[in-house]
């Protein structure tokens, strides 16, 4: 009973702990630090070695300009725990109160106490750091180091340059702590990349540059033509970066695997001509059958994607012919799917798409190539409007590979499958849900379609004005481009003679988007001014919507790569920059602008 009592005790004890001390944090957020300051005190009365209880305390008192109570606090834990980095804490106090000279005093103490023993740097370096006291906390690290060599903080000093503003001396201890441990080069390049983002101007990737160009030229190390072309991929200068990959590649020719993967880059920013010239080198330098089927597949994807009507019979006889080279085989699956999607979507002919995939299914096949297989088998029920034979695919790949990228593509065809037939309750239960993967491209994705549905089943509860826009959608999957102009042109006439300030919700909502929609499909088919003349409708009448980032965004890249008018563009990415800084192409839009107003040494 006794044992029973004392646990009943300890749990009753345990408890009031955590509710206290969600109470003072509630406090602390809301800055009502005389009632924190309460809290934390009794919390700190319960558990005295608590060092952030203590440090919350402390803060409190500062906060509330306590600082004869906050010095005699630091003081008596000084004397208890003797903690260099309390020395830090008792600077600090006397610095809140513009007292330099002993803040000063305490720091170098501080500093002092790490030359007696340099593993108190770790605690005395962090207490810097969290002050934002930089200068100490550099000269900690380095005084550490200076006293036991062993220590490394490169990492942690190149971080305080940056945050400093030394740009040089970051970019120089980074470089230098990549090569000497190639293992820490991914999180080193992780900071280079957030500054190479974040910064103002285009300074800290100028010096980056200059720093790996001079490496390359220094050095006969591969490592640095490495990290030039990763710098150059950052840039989305592919044309560059190929130049350093063929430089590896012709001291090293053991694998393309690298330069493969940046043709695949290249493409995804839709920079055909650098991905073309990359997948002929690849061609001309291997006999490696995965590659060279790896590459033509690539090409093949090109041609299909700038292809006309007039073009689709030599594609396809193409198609065949590398097949018959290759022979059908595990090792030609994308081959064969892309020729079952070509003739599916494009020469209309979905009987033979399928006969295609499950041909391939009888493959001996690895779990990921079955799920590629089923998921172009599943498109092509789609295409057929057989919902929910497609739903089936999906699942299956759902299933078979659960919180995969793979699985999560799935589980987006099969919300859209929902959202075309007109299931929109299900597809945006499925779409909030897929708001939040992993993969940005799919959450993006989901995100544009759940904000459609929601949006537009506000607006009209009746969803008369979104099963129409789904259908244009599906003539858009269906490749049927001219027949879903059509349908959004429908969509808009029955708004046309509205004035849009003063049209309902419903019909706001519906024009926005739908206008948004044909701007894409004009782009596709290569009529950019009619794709302006959508996007400036939207700039001009909904100025206040969602959507308005996305058509200054979508204008600014047509006057840029169509139409060459640097004025036109720059303005459209400058109105992004101070009007839409939230947007998703916030960052592209900067860097465009940039480049387009001369801060970038090309």
């Amino acid at each position: 009973m006794k044992k029973l009592f004392l646990y009943i005790t300890l749990l009753f004890s345990l408890f009031a702990v955590g509710q206290n001390e969600q109470l003072a944090e509630y406090y602390y957020d809301k800055g009502d630090f005389e009632k924190a300051k309460i809290s934390y005190e009794e919390l700190l009365e319960n558990i005295p070695q608590n060092t952030q209880y203590f440090l919350r305390t402390i803060d409190c008192y500062q906060q509330l300009q306590q600082f004869d109570l906050a010095e005699k606090a630091i003081q008596a834990r000084l004397t208890k725990y003797n903690q260099g980095s309390l020395l830090v804490e008792l600077g600090y106090n006397y610095q809140l109160q513009k007292n330099d000279i002993k803040a000063k005093n305490f720091y170098e103490q501080a500093i002092e106490r790490i030359r007696k023993n340099p593993n108190e740097v770790y605690g005395i370096a962090n207490s810097f750091e969290r002050k934002v006291q930089l200068e100490f906390a550099l000269k900690a690290y380095q005084t550490a180091t200076e006293i036991q060599p062993n220590f490394n903080f490169n990492y942690q000093q190149g971080l305080i340059y940056g945050q400093l503003g030394n740009f040089d001396k970051m970019i120089s201890t980074f470089l230098d702590e990549a090569y000497t441990n190639p293992h820490n080069s991914i999180i080193i390049q992780n900071q280079l990349s957030r500054f190479m983002t974040d910064e103002a101007d285009n300074s800290f990737s100028d010096a980056l540059r200059k720093a790996l160009i001079l490496k390359v030229q220094k050095s006969q190390d591969l490592f640095w033509n490495r990290y030039l072309s990763w710098f150059y991929v950052q840039q989305k200068e592919f044309s560059k970066a190929f130049i350093q990959e063929k430089a590896i590649y012709k001291r090293n020719p053991e694998s393309l695997t690298g330069i493969l993967n940046l043709a695949n880059l290249a493409i995804e920013e839709e920079n055909q001509e650098v991905a073309g010239e990359i997948l002929n080198f690849i061609l001309e330098n291997t006999k490696d059958l995965g590659l060279l089927v790896q590459a033509h597949t690539y090409l093949i994807q090109i041609k299909i994607d700038k292809a006309t009507d007039k073009d689709y019979a030599a594609i396809n006889g193409e198609i065949e012919a590398l097949l018959k080279e290759f022979e059908i085989s595990p090792f030609t699956l994308s081959l064969q799917l892309i020729q079952a999607h070509f003739v599916t979507f494009h020469l209309k002919k979905p009987e033979q798409g399928k006969e295609i995939v499950k041909r391939a299914l009888d493959l001996q096949l690895n779990s990921y190539e079955v799920a590629k297989a089923k998921m172009e088998l599943a498109d092509i029920f789609l295409f057929e409007e057989k919902f929910n034979q497609a739903l089936l695919y999906y699942s299956q790949i759902e299933m078979d590979l659960k919180n995969d990228a793979v699985a999560h593509e799935a589980s987006l065809k099969a919300a859209k499958t929902s959202y075309f037939k007109g299931d929109f309750d299900w597809a945006l239960k499925q779409f909030k849900e897929l708001k939040s993967a992993n993969t940005q491209l799919i959450a993006n994705d989901a995100l544009e379609y759940f904000l459609l549905i929601n949006d537009n089943t506000v607006a009209d509860s009746t969803q008369t004005a979104l099963k129409a826009f789904a259908k244009g959608d599906y003539l858009l999957y269906q490749n049927r481009n001219t027949e879903a102009i059509t349908q959004f042109q429908l969509i808009l006439k029955t708004f046309k003679n509205q004035d849009s300030r003063a049209m309902p919700e419903q019909a706001k909502q519906i024009e926005a988007v739908t206008q948004l929609r044909l701007g894409k499909v004009y782009e596709k088919t290569g009529e950019f001014n009619l794709a302006l003349s959508q996007y400036q409708a939207i700039i001009e009448n909904h100025s206040d919507g969602i959507y308005i980032d996305e058509a200054l965004f979508f204008s600014a890249e047509i006057y840029n790569k169509k139409l060459n008018d640097a004025g036109k563009a720059k303005s459209l990415y400058e109105k992004i920059i101070f009007n839409h800084q939230d947007s998703i192409y916030f960052v592209e839009a900067r860097k465009k602008f940039r480049e387009l107003r001369g801060d970038k040494n090309l």
